[in-house]
């Protein structure tokens, strides 16, 4: 089977971006392998694509997990992601990927807009944001952005907010790399990618955490935000134009 390097280059940029921004690479990933990719084994290969990562973030940015967080996020989240990977079968791949799409833009808008918008560092808002991580994460194979959010609330330090939400992310992947290669999503293609793909995420968490010490988080956040828009919107007008021959038809 041929390998697409393109595409591997723009894994490395997923993971490098994912690390800064504090969103996780997923955000960036699936919207992209959904270009070269069918939906699901966008999924299958996200969650392998996850498992190095985060294994590289823990190590990396080990100082401080937050034990709570650990706790409050991480298991409603590894429950929800078991759920959302099973509902993904059922579900049909176009009216996710339109769902996906839908939800980057309107999350982006939302974030740049109204950027003084705050979550209480409460107990209730933790299992909630971990309950709406771990089903996102499953079905639509991101939840980074929202587990993102509710994390940012408790104002950790930068190594323990990483390190914290890397170890949660591992959980939540490990958990659905078995409803994956259940539901078929992780086959011989997929497996093809995996030495590629725990490559990039060492080294694309290495570069990032490289460039982290030079750039604001704040700028780079706003940046995040602006590309998850942008993908977003291709994501919509690339589906829009794959199925409008076949509606109109």
């Amino acid at each position: 089977m041929k390998i697409n390097y393109f595409f591997l280059l723009l894994a490395m940029v997923a993971e490098i971006i994912g690390t800064i921004g504090g969103f996780g690479s997923s955000v960036f990933f699936v919207p992209l392998g959904n270009f070269y990719f069918d939906f699901y084994s966008v999924l299958g290969m996200t969650a392998i694509f996850h498992l190095s990562s985060n294994v590289s973030k823990i190590f990396l940015f080990k100082k401080g997990l937050d034990k709570k967080l650990l706790l409050y996020i991480g298991v409603p989240s590894v429950l929800f992601v078991i759920i959302g990977g099973f509902l993904s079968k059922i579900a049909d791949s176009a009216t996710l990927e339109i769902v996906l799409g839908v939800f980057f833009v309107v999350f982006s808008l939302l974030f740049l807009i109204k950027s003084e918008i705050v979550i209480l560092p409460n107990k209730k808002n933790s299992i909630i944001g971990g309950t709406l991580s771990g089903f996102s994460a499953g079905l639509l194979g991101t939840g980074g952005a929202i587990r993102g959010l509710t994390m940012a609330a408790f104002n950790l330090e930068k190594s323990a907010f990483i390190a914290t939400s890397a170890f949660i992310d591992f959980m939540i992947d490990f958990s659905r790399t078995f409803v994956y290669y259940g539901n078929g999503y992780i086959g011989k293609e997929e497996l093809t990618y995996l030495p590629f793909l725990f490559a990039i995420g060492l080294v694309g968490t290495y570069l990032g955490k490289k460039i982290l010490h030079y750039i604001p988080q704040e700028k780079f956040r706003k940046i995040s935000l602006i590309l998850i828009l942008l993908i977003g919107l291709i994501t919509i007008a690339k589906l829009t134009f794959d199925y409008w021959p076949v509606s109109s038809s």
